[in-house]
This record gives structure tokens, C-alpha cells and sequence, in this order.
């Protein structure tokens, strides 16, 4: 018998277990240890207030508050440089603490740095839109409207980009159902056929690895595809595979699966 070990503050354990597993941290160092950046960080300083700043895998991320985004941005393009945003998006921390956490990632090509601008925001705060700033967030921030629900005040089109315009809910939600909750199940049945056809079709399988052999394509019936619609008996004939389209190539011998020599011997 398997010795018994206690599973006391198992989540709290830095290394793998058969329930949880704790991602270690990458290593940061401090902004000092870089020059440019800090320089960087002190033109921010001057101007902004910055709760948090170091260097984690050769950038520097920097951590303000939500009301000064567009001013940090307008800063870091102007005057540090920083003319690229090569990516903007939010994370879910709702469950944690509360927030979401919206973050720029910012090149400059000058001084061949990336700086990542970090703040939080609460559950249905809006953030500042940097549109004006950089094109670039123009789809960005529609998407993190779309995904997450956040909008961007002073987006000149702030509509899903994503989703259609009349979903309900946010799919990169942490508490958004991994295969869509009722609505998604029956979104397109009810926008196609209407809802009083919905005992007769079924709700919609948003499960990517099922297989259904009986799919109204037959699709994964492979070497016994049927016509669309065809009743399913279970007694229909194999289909020959060919390799060629119909009438084969010019020059070419036509190739099916009969005249086809599998090879076994790896060596061969």
C-alpha cells in the first residue's frame, strides 16, 4: 500500500504535485541595473506616479495609475522614444483581488528596448483609449471590449470586432463557460431558424474534439461517405480512396488505394 502523505497547504507548495502546480517566477532585476531604462523611468517619475518598476526578461514594465495611461503613453512616444504598440490587452483577476490589469507593450526601434506599462482597473471601469496615440489600438482595444468587457473611453467605434454585435457576454472571462454558456448554445439556431425551432434541430456542440460520425456533412465518415441527408443504416458500402482528382493529372497514372503498395519496412 502507497504510504499516505499529508496534503496539508498543498497550494501553497512552489513545486509539482498531482493536484496543482505552482509556475515559478522569472527572475527581475533592478531598473538601476539598466541604464537607459532608468533614465526612462526617472522622465516618468517626474511627470507621473509609478507604484511599481523592474527589469524582467530584458524589459522594463512599469506599473501606474489608470487615469494617467494616455499621459505615459503620449510621454514614452514623444519624448522616450517608444513609437511602436506592439500590443495592448487586459487580464482577468476578478477572482484574485478584484481587477483587471491592462497592459501596453511598447518598442522603441532607437534604442532597441521594450517597456510593458502596467496599471488596474475595477469591474466595470473604463479606461482612457490611446487610439489618438497609436492606430495600433484602434482593434485592440475593440477586441478588450469584446473579450472582456472593458471599454475605451473616447474610441471613435467601440463595438465588438470579434463576436457579433448582438452576443451576450465576454469569452475571456475566467468565469465565462469554456463551451459557451445557453445563450451560445443556442445562438445560431435561434438567429437562423428562431427559437421554436430548437426542439427540432438541438442545441449547437461547441466541444472542438468531439467527432460525430452521423454529421449532417459526413465529414467523419471517412471511406463511407453518404449524400447530405442520407438515413444512416450501417450497411453502406466502402468507398474507394483515390489520391487524384477526378480524371487524374496529364501524364500521370491514376492512383487509388488498390493499386497502392503500403511500405512496412522503415528501411526499405
Amino acid at each position: 500500500m502507497r504510504a499516505y502523505t499529508p496534503k496539508d497547504d498543498v497550494q501553497a507548495k512552489p513545486y509539482y504535485t498531482n493536484r496543482y502546480y505552482v509556475a515559478p517566477q522569472v527572475p527581475k532585476q533592478k531598473v538601476e541595473s539598466d541604464a537607459v531604462f532608468a533614465a526612462d523611468l526617472a522622465a516618468i517619475k517626474a511627470k507621473f506616479e509609478v507604484s511599481d518598476a523592474y527589469i524582467q526578461v530584458g524589459q522594463m514594465v512599469v506599473y501606474i495609475k489608470a487615469q494617467d495611461n494616455f499621459g505615459v503613453l503620449q510621454l514614452a512616444r514623444d519624448e522616450l522614444e517608444y513609437t511602436q504598440l506592439s500590443e495592448m490587452s487586459a487580464i482577468d483577476w476578478l477572482a484574485k483581488n478584484g481587477t483587471f490589469e491592462i497592459f501596453y507593450q511598447m518598442l522603441s526601434m532607437n534604442k532597441r528596448k521594450r517597456i510593458r506599462i502596467k496599471m488596474s482597473i475595477n469591474k466595470g471601469q473604463a479606461v482612457n483609449s490611446v487610439e489618438k496615440l497609436f492606430r495600433s489600438a484602434d482593434w485592440s482595444e475593440r477586441e478588450m471590449f469584446d473579450m472582456f468587457g472593458i471599454e475605451a473611453n473616447g474610441h471613435p467605434f467601440m463595438k465588438r470586432i470579434l463576436m457579433p454585435y448582438d452576443w451576450q457576454g465576454h469569452p475571456l472571462l475566467k468565469t465565462y463557460p469554456l463551451q459557451g454558456d445557453e445563450f451560445a448554445a443556442w445562438y445560431e439556431v435561434d438567429k437562423i431558424y428562431g427559437k421554436e425551432a430548437r426542439d427540432i434541430i438541438g442545441p449547437e456542440l461547441r466541444d472542438t474534439a468531439k467527432v460525430d460520425r452521423y454529421d449532417s456533412q459526413r465529414f467523419s465518415r471517412l471511406g463511407h461517405e453518404v449524400a447530405k441527408g442520407t438515413k444512416i443504416t450501417g450497411n453502406e458500402p466502402k468507398t474507394n480512396q483515390n489520391y487524384q482528382e477526378d480524371g487524374g493529372v496529364f501524364m500521370v497514372k491514376k492512383f487509388d488505394k488498390e493499386s497502392s503498395t503500403i511500405v512496412n519496412d522503415p528501411q526499405r
